[in-house]
């Protein structure tokens, strides 16, 4: 069962940024459990945790590259196409 790229990039996306946003409040819970004030551990936990989802989710982190990747290759392609009609420029359809 071969996937195309981009073909789930609404999952991956949702689910990576999820990730990111839970790693920063373990880090975080992580600090206040030690004792630092909420705010500070907010604050170290985005400075820590947003570098950190980057090593950890890597393969997710890939799987959201190459959806985008694709998306915007259709796009362009779709661009393209829809300019040249706009020229006149559209092959005959047989």
């Amino acid at each position: 069962m071969s996937e195309r790229p981009g073909e789930h990039l609404a999952r991956d996306l949702t689910l990576y940024v999820l990730a990111r946003f839970v790693l920063v409040g373990v880090v975080a819970a992580i600090l206040v459990l030690v004792g630092v004030p909420l705010l500070v551990a907010l604050a170290v936990g985005l400075v820590v945790g947003l570098p950190l989802g980057l090593l950890l989710l890597r393969k997710l982190n890939a799987r959201v590259t190459a959806g985008l990747a694709a998306r915007n290759e259709n796009r362009a392609r779709e661009r393209a196409a829809l300019r040249a009609q706009l020229r006149g420029d559209t092959p005959e359809t047989e």
